[in-house]
């Protein structure tokens, strides 16, 4: 296959709530990003998305925007545990999602303690007794993550012009040899200081103990990031399937950060103008091959529970995404979806156990690929469309969205 197979992920942008979100996350039953902004903004109009099928998949019209009947599309459930971008992304690409451990910081707050100061470093405790999180060279803040499931995941942050990113590395490793849970999360900017990372301190349920990611600063100029995994093989995803089989992999946005691409092109990126206009770039001066961008400023509006930003930040990526197919040929694919939920009026700042839409641009028209069980089958079908080897898990929908000629 000589076309090119483009993957958008609009971070936290699901449709309703999951069957078993009552049973696994109490309280997400009533949730629904599209259904929450819509009721919000009933004036809502992404006349791309709504071309590409978005009513449809969500299964009900609102008074701007209606079904398009030539549409390709389809929803998805999650088969990751919760709802996480980091095991949304390995899902997407092929991974079966393994369960990790669940712990709050402070159970492993003595032992990641010890094996830093074994290491050299220089450790001091910050909150109170019995919840607390760890300060290192003065620099590098060791906490529990508060922006996603909480238990799933551990933040190391520190402003880069203070301490550079290879050695915030060097310390986010040694935290990820002690820790069992999905996540252990290396990232920072520059601009701003320690004092601003530790203003961001916030606690959780009694019991957990972190820095608000939006409130440290680090997004706003030299952001890094790095995202290490628990139980991920990166052989068996579709990067790295496609790699071997000789095809083009680009990565763009948070996406470069979460999933492994030795053999591609990563670009981190937070601006969704930004990062969209990357994505035509690279789509322009790439003849056959695989982009997957993750659009991350519609997560962090559900974060900060800010329905108004929510919404700019979709005309912005409906209004992006509408010129990115003026750039895509006939032989091309594209899929527009999300990784899970993030209601911005749920009441709590967590991503939302939520099916999420799949929208479908091919030369099929008025498809309906059902609701898929795993997002992995948009893996599947992007190993399937170059004609290369299936990830771990995953089934293809390419014979229903690309008929034989």
């Amino acid at each position: 296959m000589t076309g090119r197979f483009v993957v958008i992920v609009l971070d936290g942008f699901g449709m309703q709530a999951m069957q078993d979100a009552a049973r696994v996350r109490p309280g997400d039953e009533r949730s629904s990003t599209l259904g929450s902004l819509l009721k919000d903004f009933p004036d809502l109009t992404l006349p791309n998305l709504e071309a590409l099928g978005l009513m449809n998949a969500f299964g009900q019209e609102s008074r701007c925007m209606k079904f398009s009947p030539e549409a390709c599309f389809g929803r998805s459930e999650l088969m990751h545990f919760g709802a996480d971008t980091f095991q949304g992304h390995q899902e997407i690409m092929g991974t079966k999602p393994k369960k990790p451990e669940t712990h709050n910081f402070q159970q492993k707050i003595d032992e990641i303690e010890q094996a830093l100061l074994q290491k050299g470093h220089q450790v001091k405790r910050c909150g109170t007794p019995g919840l607390q999180y760890l300060l290192v060279d003065e620099s590098c803040t060791v906490a529990d993550n508060i922006d996603s499931d909480l238990g799933m995941a551990y933040n190391c942050t520190a402003p880069l012009d203070v301490l550079p990113f290879d050695r915030l590395m060097e310390i986010a490793r040694i935290v990820r040899s002690h820790a069992q849970v999905g996540r252990v999360i290396a990232f920072g900017g520059t601009g701003n200081t320690v004092q601003d990372i530790l203003a961001a301190g916030q606690t959780r349920e009694g019991k957990y103990i972190g820095l608000l990611a939006s409130l440290t600063k680090s997004y706003d100029q030299g952001y890094e990031c790095r995202h290490l995994g628990y139980g991920v093989d990166p052989q068996v995803q579709a990067p790295s399937i496609l790699a071997q089989a000789g095809v083009d992999v680009t990565l763009l946005g948070k996406v470069a950060d979460i999933v492994h691409n030795e053999r591609g092109k990563s670009v981190s990126c937070v601006d969704t103008a930004s990062v969209l206009d990357l994505t035509i770039q690279e789509l322009d001066s790439m003849k056959s091959g695989f982009i997957c961008t993750n659009v991350q400023e519609t997560d962090l509006a559900g974060h900060s529970q800010d329905p108004a930003r929510y919404r700019e930040v979709l005309e912005t990526a409906d209004r992006k995404i509408g010129e990115l197919c003026g750039h895509l040929r006939n032989d091309d694919i594209l899929v527009v979806m999300a990784d899970h939920g993030n209601d911005p009026d749920i009441g709590h700042n967590r991503h939302t156990r939520e099916n999420v839409p799949l929208l479908i641009r091919s030369r099929a028209k008025g498809r309906n690929v059902g609701l898929r069980k795993t997002l992995s089958d948009v893996g599947a079908t992007v190993c399937d469309f170059f004609n290369a080897p299936a990830p771990e898990n995953g089934t293809s929908f390419l014979k229903e969205i690309q008929p034989a000629s």
